[in-house]
């Protein structure tokens, strides 16, 4: 169930995934790598947290949480378009100063995603195959992570390889559409976020 679950998530479309592509085809695999990992060390709170307030989770929060991360993700695609000029010349001085692994943990916290993965599918597997023995505890989270972050890290590799490859025209292209789906998923969080706090 893990296995199966990790893998459709780390391979569905959203801002996590979206800044791993445009990262690694910006920077590099190593940069990308740094995203992929994110969901290592942002999802735990999330899932402790989960788990306790499944039953006290006040129903505006999800939608607070939605609209800061539809804005964080619409800074994030112009950032990407900003950007662009820097990634066609690969300059890498020009990006020192960036912090991916702080950005997709921040991309990850104020993605709706995991919240409603963890309340509503994840914590209550988790707290079911606990009941069995810690053997189930701990089996279904792992191989839940295994598959989710490392799809992400193949998909860095691959666009970090592809990014050389790439003619100038399509490699600009590919970081507007990047920075585009970045944009267009933030504005459809923060619509969803608005509508729920309305």
């Amino acid at each position: 169930m893990g296995i199966g679950l990790g893998l459709a998530a780390g391979l569905s479309p959203g801002p996590l995934l979206t800044l791993v592509v445009t990262t690694a085809l910006q920077r590099g695999f190593r940069a990308g790598l740094a995203v992929a990992l994110a969901p290592l060390l942002s999802d735990l709170p999330v899932i402790l947290l989960s788990l306790w307030v499944l039953d006290r989770l006040p129903p505006l929060f999800l939608q607070g949480v939605t609209a800061l991360g539809g804005l964080f993700v619409v800074y994030l695609g112009v950032e990407v378009w900003r950007g662009i000029p820097q990634a066609l010349a690969l300059s890498a001085e020009a990006f020192k100063a960036r912090h991916d692994l702080g950005r997709g943990v921040l991309v990850n916290l104020l993605s709706p995603h995991p919240w409603l993965f963890w309340l509503a599918v994840g914590g209550p597997l988790t707290l079911r195959y606990a009941a069995g023995g810690w053997v189930g505890a701990i089996a279904f989270p792992a191989g839940f992570y295994l598959c989710l972050v490392g799809s992400k890290v193949v998909l860095a590799w691959g666009m970090a390889r592809a990014r050389h490859r790439l003619h100038a025209r399509l490699y600009r292209g590919a970081l507007l559409a990047g920075g585009g789906m970045l944009v267009g998923l933030g504005l459809w969080l923060l619509g969803q976020g608005v509508l729920g706090l309305g």
